[in-house]
């Protein structure tokens, strides 16, 4: 019998969960876990209910509150960011008791952003698929599983069968070699990859994050890597588990435990991608001459190195992107050449799935301690989790944000995308999120995408500033 030829992690996942081939290249997939929250996760479990069906595996159903409720401190119930929000909110509240999912409710110590919380507790883990109801569900393959965001619909057919039919996409490894400069992080990563293969790049593939500088990274620059693969069009992005993904989720509450925990690791450590294994794509970045990344436009693929310029429409490659350029520019109220640091800001925010971890408020903290927010600032922190919250406010950071003039908020998606409120309607805002798409955070809002520490570093310069220069 010979043996099998080299593999991808990717495939030795997808050929795991295969449960048939149903023709014109799909299959049915098993589906180990859906997360839901109260913004169209209340959807699918309203149309099962409305169908006469019930969840067929509700143990490895997750709900939690965390798209519309409110992020002000001393938050209720139902307090929230939209008008809908308390129907949803109460939806998802009674569907997840009724059936009996797994339920982090607004007020419990667990609560988060799915998509920080899925790796924090352990719901996700090594060669496992995960879907939720969320573009950004690629954040989790940070931990080495396969997951991708899907519609009300998909999950309404998950709950009712934990199956889905997917086409199986090509395959791309993205090596970030070399090591990161000081001040150099995650999010300039990812930032730099999709200005270079540009917002449709990763259209029909799944993406392996790889190379030294991606093997160094702690789980939480992965978890950021992979968050913004659906910035270049990637339906799933993930890094292949090692010795450093094992660590992480050891002793987490839903992980295996004890004998089962033996058994997992050692399926685990097949994974990786085998030697010799070939990708349909390849591409190679460097990160030893990697500086911070900051967007200039309406879309992630418009962004510069910080120390760089504002670039001239009239010098793009092709007429598409002339009237990209031509119309970013117009609606970011900026001119061509116009220098990246010194745009004067409005708002600094940090929060978000994408960089609203405790390492990255540690990061921004860094930045903060002993200085103030410039006077007419907008400074507003919303942390990932309330595990977060609590662990940055054991170690102080919240009395570093505070003093330095940042408000800081409870757990919740919040300002990342326009649900409701205006607050930030007709500013400029330097923001850790992820997408600087036209009224993204808000009416009007232009929005400059960056890592906590650049937002860090403008929130107390007032304008575009590189947290490398700050003294």
């Amino acid at each position: 019998m010979s043996a099998l030829p080299p593999r991808t992690f990717f495939d030795k996942v997808w050929a795991d969960h295969v449960i048939a081939r149903l023709g014109d290249d799909a299959e049915l997939l098993q589906i180990d876990r859906l997360v839901l929250h109260e913004l169209s996760g209340s959807q699918a479990v309203r149309a099962l209910a409305e169908a006469g069906r019930t969840p067929v595996s509700r143990g490895q159903v997750f709900t939690v509150i965390e798209h519309l409720i409110s992020t002000e401190p001393g938050r209720g119930p139902t307090d929230s960011v939209s008008k809908s929000g308390p129907i949803m909110i109460e939806t998802t509240r009674k569907a997840s008791r009724d059936w009996g999912f797994h339920f982090i409710d607004y007020d419990d110590p667990r609560q988060g952003i799915a998509h920080v919380i899925a790796p924090e507790l352990g719901i996700a883990f090594p060669g496992a698929t995960l879907v939720c109801c969320d573009s950004h569900t690629s954040t989790v393959g940070g931990v080495g599983a396969l997951t991708w965001g899907i519609g009300a619909s998909e999950a309404e057919h998950v709950l009712a069968t934990q199956t889905l039919s997917q086409a199986k996409p090509r395959t791309m490894r993205v090596n970030f070699t070399g090591r990161l400069a000081p001040g150099v992080y995650a999010k300039d990563m990812i930032l730099a990859l999709i200005g270079r293969i540009g917002a449709q790049g990763g259209i029909g593939y799944a993406t392996e994050y790889a190379g030294s500088a991606v093997s160094a990274l702690p789980i939480e620059g992965r978890l950021t890597l992979c968050n913004m693969s659906i910035e270049f069009s990637c339906k799933y992005g993930f890094v292949p588990p090692d010795e450093t993904t094992i660590e992480y989720l050891k002793g987490r509450e839903f992980s295996p435990k004890g004998a089962d925990w033996d058994r997992a690791v050692a399926y685990w450590r097949t994974l990786p991608t085998d030697p010799g294994a070939a990708f349909d794509r390849e591409v190679t970045v460097d990160c030893d001459a990697l500086e911070p990344q900051v967007t200039w436009g309406i879309s992630p693929q418009q962004v510069a190195p910080i120390g760089s310029s504002v670039p001239d429409p009239s010098q793009a490659a092709d007429s598409e992107a002339r009237q990209l350029a031509t119309r970013a520019l117009e609606y970011m109220c900026l001119a061509p050449g116009t220098p990246l640091k010194g745009i004067p800001i409005d708002v600094a925010y940090i929060g978000s799935c994408t960089n609203a971890r405790l390492s990255d408020l540690r990061a921004a903290a860094e930045v903060l301690r002993g200085r103030k927010v410039k006077a007419g600032i907008q400074a507003v922190c919303v942390p990932g989790s309330t595990p977060v919250k609590r662990a940055a406010e054991a170690e102080g950071l919240d009395r570093i944000f505070k003093d330095a003039g940042f408000e800081w908020h409870e757990s919740a998606c919040g300002f990342c995308g326009h649900i409701g409120s205006d607050r930030f309607a007709d500013l400029r805002v330097v923001s850790t999120t992820n997408r600087n798409f036209e009224g993204r955070q808000g009416p009007k809002t232009r929005t400059h995408l960056a890592s906590p520490a650049t937002v860090a570093a403008s929130a107390i310069a007032g304008c575009i500033a590189d947290a490398r220069g700050i003294a």
